[in-house]
């Protein structure tokens, strides 16, 4: 990068470097002692007078806006001074590099090594800020908060807007909890292991009337608690008779190393397996669903879009349509804009060296694959986006760890490793390969639907797969639509989730046909 640059021509000039920087990070003895994790500090300009102590993040739509500096900590302790290096695992330079002037940084000690995938959360320590000037020394940061854990006994719905809040507290007695053990799962991590979820039951559910269900998948960064939101969502629209009476299932795929995708994985193991041959069986057997094909479908958004569009590829006898919306990528030839495939591929640069874009606003480049990349690393080895697809999708090292797809240094991509992703999650090829055996039970049931103006470039990818469910001879839609971005893809006319309620009436067609709905 540049600043770096700038460091090593003055070293080559005979100029004098500047002097590395270390910010120092203890924690106040009323917390404790004892404490482990990734210790995070972030660093920018000291600005807005008015806010002093506002929280100082990390943001992949505004990369450059902070500074960031991490290690690892293993004991933690009152009167101990744990020293962050800002010179080596930094992004986007070292702290050194940075102009002169006046800084704030704040600390957070992510216990849990889960900031990568939401942020701060229950049980980390944060600090207040500290002002200090480049050049000179960081004075010592001091962890002195600890943020409080969720309350168990209801959902979260402080941040709700009252007349929403007031629609989802009448709807509390239609959304049940689900935790269902997992025997192939628990052999495989060797301690016990349940899928998790919310179910949202219909109007007029009695156990006797059999109704179609929805499995639904979020995106990345969702968690059970989202999960819990989104059931009282669908159980509020089905009590005002905004989508049809069905059961809706909301996955919960989130975990340490990111999400699982439900898909069967030699890191995270079989959580597929497990979903199709005992989460499904185990609800069927509990609750009156239609338990047949043309009554279970699929449909998720982002990861949960790819999660959603692999089972139905993966299993398409179980499922009787799925609805993918902006689906991570289904061609690998187009990741995000990387062409994992080609002859000396780079995840950084294409083949004229080039920066990779990865997000886009108001279509203008927000950030490229290297700044997501890198910042990602520092925060933490596992649980963010790009590290969560090497969980899922590469073989198992000798160390016990996914095979990185590419050196994050370099961007270079191991080639072994992107052969492995296509034989096995490389939905493109697969349909491409498989397409006699797909085509009786995947035809008619695909249906995509992505923005011309994704914000992390989707729409190339599902442009992609529609080519190769083409050629494949399988019947499917696609739907782009106009201008529409990775966040407003639902919206329409004031309701931001039109998209979700017309995907509902659709299922609901085919789990009843000759049904015509009423016009409101």
């Amino acid at each position: 990068m540049r600043t770096t640059a700038v460091i090593l021509g003055a070293l080559l000039l005979g100029a004098a470097a500047p002097d590395p920087v270390t910010v120092p990070v203890t924690v106040a003895p009323a917390l404790g002692a004892h404490f482990s994790g990734r210790l995070i500090v972030f660093v920018e300009r000291a600005g807005d007078a008015d806010k002093p102590d506002s929280p100082i993040d990390f943001s992949p739509f505004q990369p450059s806006s902070a500074s960031i500096a991490a290690r690892e900590v293993i004991d933690l302790q009152p009167g101990r001074v744990a020293s962050v290096d800002g010179e080596t695992d930094v992004f986007p330079a070292p702290l050194s590099a940075l102009p002169a002037g006046t800084y704030r940084a704040q600390a957070v000690l992510d216990r849990n090594h889960d900031y990568n995938y939401g942020g701060r959360g229950p049980g980390d320590l944060v600090s207040k800020s500290v002002t200090f000037t480049l050049p000179g020394k960081v004075p010592v940061v001091v962890l002195d908060e600890e943020l409080p854990s969720q309350k168990e006994e209801g959902p979260d719905l402080e941040h709700v807007a009252p007349a929403t809040r007031a629609r989802l507290e009448a709807v509390l007695a239609k959304v049940q909890p689900l935790d269902i053990r997992s025997v192939s799962l628990s052999a495989f991590r060797g301690t016990p292991t349940s899928i998790r979820g919310w179910i949202a039951l219909p109007p007029g559910y009695d156990g006797k009337t059999r109704f179609p269900t929805v499995y639904s998948d979020g995106g990345f960064g969702s968690t059970l608690q989202s999960a819990r939101i989104s059931a009282m969502l669908a159980a509020a629209d089905m009590a005002e008779a905004k989508r049809p009476p069905m059961i809706w299932v909301f996955l919960d795929h989130s975990g340490p190393t990111g999400t699982n995708e439900f898909a069967d994985s030699a890191n995270n193991g079989p959580w597929g397996k497990a979903l199709t041959e005992e989460f499904i069986p185990a609800l069927e057997a509990r609750y009156a669903m239609d338990a047949k094909p043309t009554g279970r479908f699929l449909t998720g958004h982002s990861s949960g879009g790819w999660s959603t569009l692999w089972l139905q590829v993966r299993y398409p006898k179980l499922f009787g349509g799925s609805w993918p919306t902006s689906p991570d990528p289904a061609d690998f030839h187009d990741f995000t804009n990387v062409d994992l495939y080609r002859a000396d591929a780079n995840f950084y640069h294409d083949a004229a060296g080039k920066p990779l874009p990865i997000v886009r606003m108001n279509g203008k480049l927000v950030a490229t694959t290297e700044q997501f990349a890198r910042a990602e690393a520092v925060l933490g080895p596992a649980g963010g986006q790009i590290a969560s697809f090497e969980w899922v999708f590469s073989p198992r090292g000798a160390n016990g760890l996914p095979v990185p797809l590419f050196d994050r240094a370099t961007g270079k991509i191991d080639p072994a490793v992107a052969a492995y992703w296509r034989e096995h999650f490389d939905v493109a090829h697969i349909v491409t390969r498989d397409a006699a055996r797909l085509k009786p039970d995947l035809s008619g049931k695909l249906h995509l639907t992505v923005g011309t103006a994704d914000t992390f470039y989707l729409d190339g990818p599902a442009h992609r797969l529609e080519a190769a469910m083409s050629a494949a001879g399988i019947p499917a839609r696609f739907t782009y639509l106009p201008s529409r971005t990775h966040f407003d893809l639902f919206e329409r006319d004031g309701d931001r989730s039109a998209l979700l309620k017309d995907i509902a009436w659709q299922m609901y067609a085919i789990a009843r046909p000759g049904w015509v709905r009423a016009k409101p």
